[in-house]
């Protein structure tokens, strides 16, 4: 969310531009001006620097598992390419790859 000091900041501006009489009610305007700003941002679909943060450690996790995966996956295909382009292959000696 939004860092507290900038409600701090728009409470006063808002405390400032109120006439004399006016300020006397400065705790309830500060509490309302509060609840209407952090029910405006709550309508929002936004998370916590901390979710996020979470959220981004996971993803590079995932990322290099997939990076991992995808370099054993290429490992894989060359050594079966491999076998497939060596002399016994061309004579259908395959047996390693069907599972005998």
């Amino acid at each position: 969310m939004l860092d507290p000091k900038f409600f701090d900041d728009l409470a006063q501006r808002l405390h400032a531009a109120l006439p004399e009489g006016a300020r006397v009610l400065q705790q309830d305007v500060d509490r309302n001006v509060r609840a209407a700003v952090q029910a405006a941002l709550n309508r929002l679909d936004l998370v916590t620097r901390e979710e996020f943060e979470v959220q981004a450690k996971v993803l590079a996790r995932t990322r290099a598992q997939v990076d991992a995966l995808n370099q054993r996956v290429a490992q894989l295909e060359a050594r079966i390419l491999g076998k497939a382009a060596s002399p016994d292959a061309q004579y259908g000696d395959d047996q390693d790859m069907n599972g005998g």
